[in-house]
């Protein structure tokens, strides 16, 4: 296994490219270990009270905390996000005492585990798909995205298992993101694997950023039809996104849009804030909406898409949707 890979941030910090098949970022639960993790999680939450003034000034001073707190009642940044998975091991000489004590907490675990689950669900789906479309571009679009972490560990997987579907062929990940600082790290986090002996090294990938909120889902079709998603292997996600934030009527509106504007055997993959102790454990946090897994698909299956594959984590599930 080759050495761990680097990306500057636009503040210019130096941060790991995070690569899921590599052991300084794999991680692994079983179900059991997972529930005891959960139930400590929940003993522990009914201990914990108003944090101090002393605590939220270390938060505020810390690399993640900062951003945990700016996220309260709002959306967690892609790349407040992408630092929680780097994990505990991988934070550099400059995070503090609480930096580790928060990589190691359930939640950070549970978003590694997220994007594990998310790039695994895109790379299988499109194993086939691309089999059966040697011609085609793949595109990956990847909504509320941040760096697209979960869209190059899916291409990693992909040139790991099945290179041949990749040589040749022409990939673009599109992200459409509101926010600028995520993608431009996520650009410069590809250009790094694609550097000689890099795990995508020669093969030919565009990387682009929209800007795009997805409470304006009108505006979605003039996006796809410029990313040529019609045409292309089209691999649509959101880990962490939209799934998770999204009211229904913002869900609904943009699954609509993609179904409409994508190829037939278009994908959909991403994850859901699970409805349950944990999240509710979580006080005052970033601003999810929790859902059962029956409640989303029955606004899946409203816009013409069926979940096709479930993975059920303490906090999310991780999902991959099909057309009808």
């Amino acid at each position: 296994m080759g050495d761990v890979l680097y990306a500057v941030t636009d503040e210019g910090l130096s941060l790991p490219v995070v690569d899921v098949t590599h052991p300084a970022f794999a991680v692994a639960a079983t179900d059991a270990e997972l529930a005891a993790m959960s139930d400590q999680y929940l003993r522990e939450a009914t201990l914990r009270q108003e944090v101090p003034a002393t605590v939220r000034e270390a938060l505020q001073r810390s690399m993640l905390g900062r951003g945990l707190m700016a996220a309260s009642g709002t959306i967690l940044t892609g790349m407040n996000t992408y630092l929680l998975k780097l994990g505990p091991d991988n934070l550099g000489t400059g995070a503090s005492p609480i930096d580790h004590r928060i990589a190691a907490s359930l939640p950070a675990f549970a978003s590694r585990l997220r994007l594990q689950d998310v790039a695994r669900l895109l790379a299988d789906g499109l194993t086939v798909l691309l089999a059966a479309a040697s011609q085609r571009p793949l595109c990956f679009i990847n909504i509320a995205g941040g760096p697209a972490a979960d869209s190059w560990n899916a291409l990693i997987h992909l040139r790991a298992e099945h290179s041949e579907l990749l040589d040749e062929r022409k990939i673009l990940v599109a992200v459409l993101d509101r926010d600028d600082h995520g993608p431009a790290f996520g650009g410069r986090a590809i250009h790094s694997l694609r550097a000689s002996e890099a795990p995508l090294s020669g093969l030919d990938i565009r990387f682009h950023h929209v800007e795009y909120n997805w409470s304006e889902a009108d505006r979605l079709q003039e996006a796809l039809d410029d990313l040529g998603a019609s045409h292309a292997v089209c691999a649509i996600s959101s880990e962490g996104g939209l799934f998770e934030y999204g009211s229904d009527t913002e869900i609904l509106g943009n699954l609509r849009v993609l179904h409409h504007g994508t190829a037939s055997d278009a994908i959909v993959v991403g994850s859901v804030t699970r409805d349950g102790e944990l999240v509710r454990a979580q006080g005052v946090g970033a601003a999810t909406q929790p859902r059962t897994l029956e409640a989303f698909q029955a606004l899946a299956e409203e816009t013409g898409w069926i979940v096709q594959r479930v993975i059920e984590r303490p906090f999310s599930y991780n999902v991959r949707l099909v057309k009808d």
